[in-house]
């Protein structure tokens, strides 16, 4: 009797430790949290109510480029905006004027000083004014020992004006080039001959030192202006 009572009462105390193990909470597994969600765990006696996470959706109103995007206005703008050197202009217009020559006829005296003599030169220029310089220096300078220059190569002209057929010379005569009475007049008359060739000159004067001297080497007079015969 005292073994039956003695099984019941070990029965009833295994009856009772499997009901307490039955009501323990089961653990709920580990949840990974990410980026703009949230998980809430609710723990009930004896269950586990698990919320669903919360996701937060992105602003659909964004501005923000992404690179790709912000990379492509960026060609965009340079493709119409910009412009790139190789799209200049680069086709000037030359402005410089051609160079013009001309042969004219110059005069000189022999070693002796009794003739004048006539031989020609080219004188390159582009303006006027550059071909009245070339045909002066043309008169100062001979490659012909036999043709020798009456207007030394000691006297500067120091400017040239030109207008309505007068043309204006003005130069500077150190005492070392003046010449004699014969030589004077040959000069005058080479200088008449060689400037008058030129069919716009109708009238020449001759200044020394931005004055009009009344002879230029002391010899002969001189008009102001010289005029065309």
């Amino acid at each position: 009797m005292n073994k039956k009572l003695w099984i019941a009462a070990l029965l009833v105390t295994v009856m009772a430790v499997a009901a307490g193990c039955g009501n323990k909470p089961t653990a709920a597994p580990p949840q990974t949290q990410g980026a703009g969600s949230e998980d809430t765990v609710t723990e009930v006696q004896g269950e586990t109510e698990i919320t669903e996470p919360t996701t937060v959706e992105p602003d659909e109103t964004s501005s923000t480029p992404t690179p790709d995007t912000a990379t492509s206005e960026s060609e965009g703008t340079n493709s119409t905006g910009g412009t790139s050197p190789s799209s200049e202009n680069t086709g000037k217009t030359d402005t410089s004027q051609a160079t013009e020559k001309k042969t004219i006829n110059v005069f000189f005296t022999d070693p002796e000083e009794l003739e004048l003599h006539e031989s020609t030169a080219t004188v390159t220029y582009v303006a006027e004014e550059d071909k009245y310089k070339s045909a002066f220096e043309a008169l100062q300078q001979s490659t012909d020992d036999t043709l020798v220059p009456l207007w030394s190569k000691e006297i500067e002209l120091k400017s040239v004006q030109f207008k309505d057929g007068a043309l204006t010379l003005d130069i500077h005569m150190p005492d070392t080039a003046r010449l004699g009475a014969g030589g004077e007049v040959f000069a005058i008359d080479a200088l008449k001959k060689t400037f008058f060739q030129f069919d716009e000159v109708k009238t020449l004067d001759l200044l020394v030192d931005g004055q009009q001297s009344e002879s230029l080497m002391g010899h002969v007079d001189l008009e102001h202006p010289m005029t065309k015969s």
